[in-house]
């Protein structure tokens, strides 16, 4: 059975490392994480992508889970993301867009009109890193979600021109292994005192995100 990295853990929540091609739901993390926690149930409080690694957030307890799914519904939770892009997306920008989600491609489209099925999407970036290899240049980015859509990072660069590396559904040229999008920090208030917990998930020494060197 696959060790599962630990970052915290309370009596109400654990945060964990969730690895690329997992599932966040759906006896993916939940199963590996009460196997080796010893736990009968847990529940998601927010979700990644199957290619997507990085911290992720569970609750332990129905009453836990109800407190900090509301802070994702209010905003309160914040989320930060860390996105090897191909292309220069400028130093810094916010955007914000309309999305539908294509459940049968499982893709996600920006869209011009508001339309049964489409969400707006808001998130604010700032370029940390650049590199070019084989050709292409990439640039590390850090995101922060304003709203939490179905591959929302994935379409909003994608849309600009600028697909995540490795992300071949949305246009990448990158040929290697892997996706490179993972969650690098996570803040929010304990369910059970109050406390603000500010989790911050390193980048793995491998691949492109040496880049970060």
């Amino acid at each position: 059975m696959e060790m599962i990295l630990l970052y915290q853990e309370t009596d109400s929540w654990v945060v964990c490392e969730k690895p690329a091609g997992v599932l966040s739901e759906n006896g993916g993390m939940p199963d590996l994480i009460c196997a080796q926690l010893g736990l009968r149930e847990v529940f998601p409080i927010h979700r990644l992508d199957k290619p997507v690694s990085g911290g992720i957030l569970y609750a332990k307890t129905r009453q836990a889970a109800a407190t900090l799914s509301a802070q994702v519904a209010d905003g309160r939770m914040r989320k930060e993301y860390a996105a090897l892009v191909e292309g220069d997306p400028g130093s810094e920008g916010a955007w914000t867009d309309l999305l539908f989600h294509d459940r049968s491609r499982n893709k996600t489209y920006v869209v011009d009109r508001k339309r049964a099925g489409v969400r707006e999407a808001s998130l604010s970036y700032v370029k940390e890193a650049e590199t070019e290899t084989d050709g292409i240049r990439f640039s590390l980015v850090r995101v922060r979600l304003e709203t939490g859509r179905t591959h929302q990072i994935r379409a909003q660069f994608a849309s600009r021109g600028f697909p995540v590396a490795g992300d071949r559904r949305y246009g990448s040229r990158y040929r290697g292994p892997g996706l490179y999008l993972r969650t690098v920090r996570l803040v929010f208030a304990d369910p059970d005192t109050g406390e603000e917990r500010d989790l911050r998930f390193p980048l793995p020494d491998e691949g492109l995100w040496k880049i970060q060197k």
